[in-house]
């Protein structure tokens, strides 16, 4: 939807909830405090919200560690309007506001993750982060790019790893669970008037309900944080992970969710993920005085990911293959990431600014070869690929040169206003070595220049209330595959460039009211908002999202699409220190396609000749494309109401116990609006002790337990599902294609049943 139909929804809805809260503000004599600027890209040490005209959420590292979650999300999903993809494993895909839902491969998510300053993105869209060594979680909602620029469509989540003299001593931690869980963690670390470090080790491995899903990961990282001057520190922090996963735990259709929802039969589209993750970063950070302060990192990040893909279907004879390890592509990616990154932040009475820079080379090397022998289709004289054949072999060089800032203003006692600019220069070198369809080299380039920005701002209405409206921007570039898709892989002229692609762009409008309030004899801390978020040039396959293409109708991408989420966030916190408390998240996200005239539907077996005819065929050896609109349509996978509780209870000093809800109304599983998610309501509990540490304990430490059980009443749902053409399924029966699709063409992933974990951690 275009800027012109947006800004009427923020005139209406601005001066609506002002006026609604207008008896709040009561004339009060109050001094101005103070502006900073409390906004980074680097550090998180800049404490206070006091101006913020965006949402923004944080969780401290404490909060992370005592609720020992075994993936991000279990943290996150008590902040509305977050959601992630998740199958098995601790991996995870990151969503704000329903952006981004119809994806389910390995495209980015429309939020920039940053690990210590650090943007981080994996090969496979997810990333995964060592739960164990949070210092703290920032959450911000709406577009980011003018900070973090590239992709933070619809928000950012900033994590600094932990650091501190608090890490001196040791610690020691062990966990079980379900499906022989284990988490072992050891960290050691010493603190003086130079400084202080740690070093941890963390350990984690599971076989997990579904099958051939286990994983492993093993992570050792660490902080030292030297004292210069008494006026300025360098803090190095390094990270080395190694993670081994198998399968998602997917299922192809409804009646084998049910008779076999751990997957037995069957393969998924990939498996035997390695990844090896290096990260090495260092900051240094001066206090100039008045108000002043000077922040400068460099950093690497390294991903090295190996994994199988693309189950095997056809033999060299054209016959059928079920064999659940034949898969026919090996794929081998590496990603280096350098940067640097410096931030000068000043104040001066009613002002306060900050002006920074944001430079980066990246690399990204792919080489994917068969790893057997096959035939792309079904039978007797089909083209027969041989074992080792090269698919992809290139290297992508990006560049980003950027320069940012942030400016604050408070006029008068209770309003601060906001203003953010942001530019980067993106360049992208593509290098390709000859494959099995081009013999020839390829090089080609393209370059971008981006805009970004934020408007906002926040009143102070009562000294219990804020009230913030702001209106900021998103953008993510074309990537080398939707730039050069036909150079890098023709598929026998089924694919082509399209070399004039636009950044698409994000348009984020919020008002929303922040204060504390007295309700039903309960503290609470309330926050909420009204969002709408409009993309436009949004890019997308002129075949649809995961569309056959033919030689007639080829794939390629183009600024063609259009989405609008629009909604309403609610958070509700009380005191946690009270011996009752009840915290809730509640979103409200109504997510449609604007501009989306070229959905294509595959029925019948897709690895045939396809067709766009309306004459009978045999869906086992051909098959049908065919074409309509989603534009109106709901995007899958995203839920009109969610709402995540908690309530607490304290019966004693060092006991909590609480109980959790997760309910979700049903959404869309597939973007012609034609089979359903179903809603779910599930309850937890969970409980935690710590022991007096002011009391004589067992060797002198302080010690904590926890307990949990996740779906305590054994509820069966589905954790997803995704549909888009005609599948064969794997139970008797269901092995081949039939020429419709329904229920049992999608691609589902079960929840997981009722399942523990328990816990103690020992600090000396």
């Amino acid at each position: 939807m275009s800027q012109g139909h947006a800004l009427p929804f923020a005139r209406r809805i601005i001066p609506s909830v002002l006026l609604i809260l207008s008896p709040f503000a009561g004339a009060q004599d109050r001094v101005l405090d103070t502006v900073t600027v409390s906004s980074s890209t680097i550090d998180d040490r800049f404490d206070g919200r006091r101006g913020e005209p965006s949402s923004v959420a944080e969780i401290s590292g404490k909060t992370v560690d005592q609720r020992r979650p075994t993936n991000m999300i279990e943290v996150l999903q008590s902040i509305p309007g977050v959601t992630a993809d998740v199958s098995s494993g601790d991996e995870l895909k990151i969503k704000f506001r329903g952006v981004e839902n119809q994806l389910y491969m390995g495209e980015k998510p429309g939020v920039a993750i940053v690990i210590d300053g650090v943007p981080v993105f994996e090969r496979t869209g997810k990333v995964n982060i060592d739960l164990d060594n949070i210092e703290s979680i920032k959450v911000i909602k709406g577009g980011a790019s003018y900070l973090f620029g590239e992709d933070a469509l619809a928000g950012a989540v900033v994590i600094t790893t932990k650091r501190g003299a608090k890490y001196a001593g040791v610690t020691t931690s062990l966990d079980a669970g379900s499906w022989n869980y284990q988490r072992q963690l050891l960290r050691a670390g010493l603190a003086g008037s130079w400084g202080s470090g740690h070093v941890q080790a963390t350990h984690r491995e599971t076989d997990d309900y579904y099958f051939q899903s286990g994983y492993r990961t093993d992570y050792l990282d660490g902080s030292l944080r030297f004292n210069l001057t008494d006026n300025s520190d360098l803090t190095v922090n390094f990270e080395n992970s190694e993670r081994q996963k198998d399968k998602h735990g997917n299922v192809t259709g409804a009646t084998q969710a049910r008779v076999d929802p751990r997957g037995t039969l069957g393969r998924d589209y990939a498996r035997k993920f390695n990844v090896d993750l290096q990260k090495l970063n260092a900051t240094y950070a001066h206090d100039l005085g008045n108000g002043s302060n000077l922040l400068a990192t460099v950093y690497q990040y390294k991903d090295h990911t190996t994994f199988w893909s693309a189950p095997l279907r056809y033999s060299t004879t054209g016959a059928a293959v079920t064999d659940i390890n034949a898969y026919t592509t090996l794929n081998n990616y590496h990603q280096t990431q350098n940067g640097a990154k410096a931030e000068w932040r000043g104040q001066g009475g009613q002002m306060a600014w900050m002006g920074g820079a944001d430079l980066r080379r990246n690399e990204y090397l792919n080489l994917n070869t068969a790893l057997r022998a096959y035939c792309s289709r079904p039978g007797a004289g089909c083209p027969v690929t041989a074992a080792g054949t090269v698919f992809q072999n290139d290297k992508t060089l990006e560049s980003v040169e950027a320069a940012y800032g942030e400016l604050k203003w408070a006029p008068v006692t209770d309003w601060v206003f906001t203003g953010n600019l942001r530019s980067d220069q993106i360049d992208l070198d593509y290098r390709g070595a000859p494959n099995d369809e081009n013999p020839s080299s390829v090089r080609l380039s393209k370059s971008f220049n981006a805009l970004s920005w934020r408007l906002g701002s926040n009143w102070q209405a009562r000294p219990e209330t804020n009230l913030f409206a702001n209106i900021s921007t998103g953008f993510r570039t074309p990537t080398v595959a939707q730039l050069f898709g036909g150079s890098i892989s023709p598929t026998g002229g089924k694919t082509r460039n399209n070399e004039n692609l636009k950044p698409e762009t994000s348009m984020n409008y919020e008002v929303g009211v922040n204060g504390d309030y007295q309700i039903l004899g309960l503290g609470f801390n309330v926050q909420t908002s009204l969002f709408r978020i409009d993309r436009k040039d949004f890019i997308m396959s002129v075949n649809g999202d995961y569309g056959t293409s033919t030689t007639t109708l080829q794939q390629y991408y183009d600024n063609i699409g259009g989405v609008r989420n629009q909604g309403l966030e609610l958070a509700l916190k009380t005191d946690p220190r009270r011996e009752w408390g009840l915290d809730v998240a509640y979103t409200f996200v109504d997510a449609r396609f604007t501009s989306y005239n070229n959905l294509n539907r595959t029925l019948g077996n897709s690895y045939a000749n396809c067709t766009t005819g309306s004459g009978a065929f045999n869906p086992a050896t051909a098959c049908r494309i065919v074409r309509s609109s989603a534009t109106g349509h709901r995007v899958p996978r995203v839920a009109r109401n969610s709402v995540f509780a908690t309530l607490h209870w304290r019966p004693r000093p060092g006991l909590r116990i609480d109980t959790e809800m997760d309910a979700k109304e049903w959404s869309y599983a597939d973007e012609i609006n034609q089979e359903k998610l179903p809603g779910r309501t599930l309850f937890n509990l969970a409980a935690y002790y710590d022991l007096d540490s002011g009391k004589t304990t067992f060797l002198g430490g302080k010690w904590s337990f926890f307990a949990r059980v996740d779906n305590l009443f054994d509820r069966k749902y589905w954790q997803t599902a995704r549909g888009t053409n005609d599948a064969t399924g794997y139970l008797p029966g269901m092995t081949s294609y039939n020429g419709v699709y329904n229920a049992e063409d999608l691609s589902i992933i079960v929840g997981k049943p009722r399942f523990w974990t328990a816990g103690l951690t020992a600090t000396f």
